[in-house]
């Protein structure tokens, strides 16, 4: 792997951790990024009712109650 190579690849991985909370960056500490994976994943389950229900029926619980 040639230098260019390796400061392309830098580069865009800096441009992914602008660009998205979630990919974190050099000074994120465990606790922050443990919150950003919490709050993505209750997100992508709200915004995906199959999944939802399907943790609602494991729960034996209401869809609208696994929400607040």
């Amino acid at each position: 792997m040639q230098a260019t190579d390796r400061f392309n690849i830098n580069s865009q991985l800096e441009n992914l951790q602008a660009k998205y909370v979630g990919t974190g960056h050099a000074d994120l500490n465990r606790f922050e990024w443990a919150v950003n994976i919490q709050r993505d994943s209750y997100a992508s389950y709200v915004g995906h009712y199959p999944m939802l229900a399907f943790f609602a029926l494991a729960e034996k619980e209401s869809a609208t109650i696994l929400c607040r």
